[in-house]
């Protein structure tokens, strides 16, 4: 099954959500189990099958990260279960600086506007990546495919970062 194909939207990382999320309704209510109470066992089986793999393909393509990991797939990259890491000392070394800057966030004098600056750079890097990472899938080049695998890793990384924010975050708000 091919997720774009079934959401009936194009093969692109910048999806239009509103659309999927319709799209999936419909899909939805056309192969829902209950729909299908009074068919046979097969018949049934097959209906919650269905029902899986769109739930699969939406949560799939709802993510960018993952929708990203499924296009190099479809294109013959598969990064999904590998352990590779980046080889670009420049974004290393920003991570340990990331790093470092979320360890400090707990003691700051001014927690919130740590937090709040710290997002701000979260956010300003997942758009950097994100921009890449569009242009290099929709490129017809395999060196923009396997730059796009290293955006994707980096994205990975802001992923990260962002949920350990939210950790702090909580620790500090939540008492």
């Amino acid at each position: 099954m091919r997720y774009f194909e079934l959401f009936a939207i194009p093969v692109d990382y910048n999806i239009d959500l509103v659309k999927v999320n319709k799209h999936y309704l419909e899909l939805q209510r056309a192969v829902h189990p209950d729909r299908h109470a009074n068919a046979s066992s097969r018949d049934k089986l097959l209906a919650v099958q269905n029902t899986a793999e769109i739930n699969d393909a939406l949560q799939t393509l709802k993510h960018p990260v993952k929708r990203a990991e499924y296009m190099l797939n479809e294109l013959g990259i598969d990064i999904r279960a590998e352990q590779q890491t980046l080889q670009d000392p420049l974004f290393l070394m920003q991570q340990m600086e990331l790093r470092e800057e979320l360890e400090e966030l707990t003691n700051a004098a001014d927690p919130d506007a740590a937090i709040s600056h710290f997002e701000t750079q979260i956010k300003q890097l997942d758009q950097q990546y994100s921009r890449e990472l569009a242009t290099q899938l929709a490129s017809s080049d395999e060196q923009q495919w396997q730059q796009a695998a290293d955006s994707v890793r980096k994205l990975k990384f802001v992923y990260k970062l962002r949920d350990e924010l939210e950790r702090i975050e909580d620790s500090l708000f939540d008492d």
